[in-house]
């Protein structure tokens, strides 16, 4: 939800193909973002309503655009490696931000909407191992924030940006256990 215009971003199948849109909370005015072949997700706005960050796979040989295009066929997507991607609040100026070819996902905005925080596999990009890094929004100044081992993602900050919130394998019993945790976030 964009909190500065009440406008909703989502993923939808309208165009045929899983694109980022936007609507107002009544769902009227809707509007089409991305246009790009492939599939476009998990989008967030950042606090001040300026800009969205999303993550995206777009096939790029004939063997991975008739994989994507089977599953769609059946209303079904793949895990995959995704990079993401930050553009104004209208869908323009879209930036890559992410060049590992692994899977990077959850992005979120810090407070100030300088940087975004992510969780990636990047140091084992075919693992499940996750991390949360951090990187402005330019896609420079790239830094790993946790070293859990295991499974560290989905972060969220408190309403007043002084709590980062985030889920984790840390001291799990088992292997499908993830645990919530808040830390204390220092810019």
């Amino acid at each position: 939800v964009n909190f500065k215009t009440g406008r909703l971003v989502y993923t939808s199948m309208e165009s045929g193909d899983l694109d980022l849109w936007t609507m107002k909370p009544d769902g009227t005015d809707k509007k089409q973002i991305t246009k790009s072949k492939g599939y476009d997700g998990g989008p967030v706005f950042s606090r001040d309503g300026k800009k969205i960050v999303w993550r995206a796979n777009h096939p790029q040989t004939p063997e991975t655009m008739a994989r994507y295009d089977a599953l769609l066929k059946d209303n079904l997507t793949a895990p995959m490696k995704m990079e993401l991607f930050v553009s104004d609040a209208a869908g323009k100026n879209v930036q890559q931000i992410t060049k590992n070819n692994c899977a990077n996902f959850a992005p979120t905005f810090t407070p100030d909407g300088k940087r975004i925080l992510f969780a990636s596999n990047m140091h084992k990009c075919d693992g499940r191992d996750f991390e949360l890094f951090i990187v402005d929004v330019d896609g420079k100044n790239l830094k790993q924030v946790t070293k859990f081992g295991g499974f560290t993602s989905f972060p969220e900050f408190s309403p007043d940006g002084k709590t980062l919130l985030f889920s984790s394998s840390l001291n799990a019993k088992d292997r499908f256990e993830f645990n919530i945790f808040t830390a204390a976030w220092r810019d």
